[in-house]
């Protein structure tokens, strides 16, 4: 099936600071702390990390606390606990381990996968939330509830308004096939440079330019998507473009490092139709089963807004790059959305590139 791909953030990559008139010739850093949430500094990053590694499926999870800023580590046991003291961290004990969490996302895999529906880790609550869209029937409903019942409480299951959809309708942006899509993160891998956008963009579209009808300035080398959401287009045109994302207020923030969300913790997503929106990462290890049959794991959902054409766009947080926009449930109330993300150190890793 054809997508009309769409915008998305016109964000930190393409040379669209370059290439577009009237654009600024060079960053302006300094973008305000993304909120709501708690600000992650580096030190938080690698103290999930390093514990996420040393308890593996003994932990379900950190989060950051919205009232202290500690990073909270989850396990059942005191001993794991005591680690994760010794580490600095503070632990709290729960009912299930990480283990538990993935038997548990593993049974709605097999039982309950169906499109409009999507599913992710909430260490805050020490349980998988499943969200079911407004696609989904009264009988669907039923059988995530059946499969959730047998799961003794690891499961929530809650219906949202919306469609869970790749958000992909028009905006400025990045252009291909007479598609429009946005980049997320410029790249590089030596003195050779890339962009990062979604791989739902870079799924149908080879060649890309800066303006509709425009000479190509970059090319897909990497695509991948469905079960993964990332692609990478290498710039053909010369043209070595700065790493940050657009503010949309006659500013750039610098981007220079990347590293895993952490649940509560404050984001930023950039993207061409909702311009720059505040929120915090709500849940990890995120499966998403589009109404079109496509699906994603391992996603990062926050309670951003975002809209039709914010696809492929950039999640960060201050100077740190944390993803690139996938899709979400289609509504922004009151300012609350729901927007989800490709963990970009994935990306990186894949391509054997670094943001700079």
């Amino acid at each position: 099936m054809k997508r009309t791909l769409a915008t998305a953030v016109t964000l930190v990559a393409l040379p669209l600071t370059l290439l577009l008139p009237g654009s600024p010739a060079a960053a302006a850093p300094g973008a305000e702390d993304p909120s709501p949430g708690v600000r992650a500094g580096a030190d938080t990053y690698q103290r999930s990390d390093d514990l996420a590694r040393e308890l593996g499926g003994r932990s379900a999870g950190s989060y950051l606390d919205a009232r202290t800023g500690d990073l909270v580590t989850t396990v059942t046991k005191e001993a794991d606990a005591e680690l994760v003291r010794s580490r600095g961290g503070t632990p709290k004990l729960v009912e299930r381990s990480g283990t538990q969490l993935k038997e548990a996302t593993a049974a709605l895999e097999k039982g309950a996968k169906i499109p409009g529906t999507s599913w992710g880790v909430d260490p805050r609550r020490n349980q998988v939330v499943v969200e079911a869209d407004s696609t989904v029937s009264a009988a669907e409903y039923t059988t995530i509830e059946r499969v959730a019942g047998t799961l003794d409480g690891a499961v929530q299951v809650t219906r949202v308004p919306g469609e869970f959809t790749e958000e992909v309708a028009g905006g400025d942006a990045i252009y291909g096939g007479g598609t429009r899509c946005s980049a997320a993160f410029n790249v590089s891998s030596g003195s050779t440079r890339y962009f990062l956008t979604a791989g739902h963009c870079t799924d149908s579209v080879a060649n890309w330019s800066a303006s509709s009808g425009g000479p190509v300035i970059g090319e897909r080398t990497g695509s991948s998507f469905p079960t993964n959401d990332y692609g990478i287009v290498k710039y053909t045109d010369g043209s070595a473009p700065a790493g940050h994302v657009n503010l949309y207020n006659g500013s750039y923030q610098d981007i220079t490092s990347a590293a895993a969300a952490v649940v509560g913790q404050a984001i930023k997503k950039s993207g061409s139709t909702t311009k720059v929106t505040s929120g915090s990462v709500t849940q990890t290890d995120v499966t998403v089963n589009y109404g079109n049959g496509d699906y994603v794991y391992g996603m990062v959902k926050t309670n951003a807004c975002s809209a039709g054409g914010d696809s492929g766009g950039a999640h960060f947080a201050g100077s740190t790059a944390l993803g690139i926009h996938s899709g979400s449930g289609g509504t922004c109330d009151n300012g609350v959305g729901s927007a989800v993300f490709q963990p970009v150190q994935e990306a990186l890793t894949a391509y054997g590139v670094d943001v700079y």
